[in-house]
């Protein structure tokens, strides 16, 4: 798979929700090519790096500018593919020491 292609292919909808605390994007498995988006993140968990958010633990995936992961425990379980801002990740914002309150 050409990660690149398949990340710029995609339509990724802003997380209105955390849009003042945790700004990102996020993709649906049911709104894509399921066969490519199972591979993606099968992707992130075997080239991913383990961090942080607060106390959980997450697979991320760096690709250019931006830093992706998902939530579930399991690549079958799977339905959502978040990213965002290399910068704004969990464990640089605690670095700089600018975390939501």
């Amino acid at each position: 798979m050409d990660v690149k292609t398949f990340v710029a292919a995609q339509s990724w909808r802003f997380a209105k929700t955390y849009a003042k605390t945790w700004p990102h994007w996020y993709i649906v498995r049911k709104n894509v090519d399921e066969a490519s988006f199972l591979e993606f993140v099968g992707i992130i968990r075997k080239d991913g790096y383990k961090g942080k958010f607060y106390n959980k633990e997450i697979i991320y995936y760096d690709l250019d500018e931006y830093t992706y992961w998902t939530m579930d425990a399991t690549i079958e379980d799977t339905d959502i593919i978040n990213r965002t801002f290399k910068k704004d990740t969990y464990e640089e914002r605690l670095k700089r020491g600018d975390l939501p309150k």
